[in-house]
């Protein structure tokens, strides 16, 4: 049984499948707007819906969080100085999921847009 036990584990370990999200998040946050499939979509979305919450505080303690959690300071930089003050007014849903009508050729694996709304 899977209680407590939400979240997908894209054939990885604990250690790798982390690296893989802190990845996809730091392409998101560095471009803003990624093309990839629906599964890493909505995996990364409360992963860098949580990274903008934490950079809206703009105080010293959440950017070294983020430095930490992002182990990226150009990345973490962007998110505090640009994205994070964008958002100040927002409560929440700062990422949106766009649905792709084309799927991976290899796979076929649906494929998704998200980006920054």
């Amino acid at each position: 049984m899977r209680h407590l036990k939400k979240g997908k584990k894209f054939g990885r370990l604990k250690g790798p499948r982390q690296h893989f999200l802190r990845n996809l998040a730091s392409d998101l946050i560095r471009k803003e707007k990624i093309e990839t499939t629906e599964t890493r979509a909505k995996a990364i979305r409360s992963v860098v819906e949580k990274l903008v919450t934490l950079a809206k505080k703009q105080n010293l303690a959440s950017r070294r969080l983020l430095i930490s959690r992002l182990h990226n300071g150009r990345v973490a930089k962007k998110l505090f100085e640009e994205i994070g003050p964008r958002y100040l007014e927002r409560k929440g849903g700062y990422l949106r999921i766009t649905k792709s009508s084309k799927a991976r050729k290899r796979d076929s694996s649906p494929l998704a847009t998200i980006e920054f709304v």
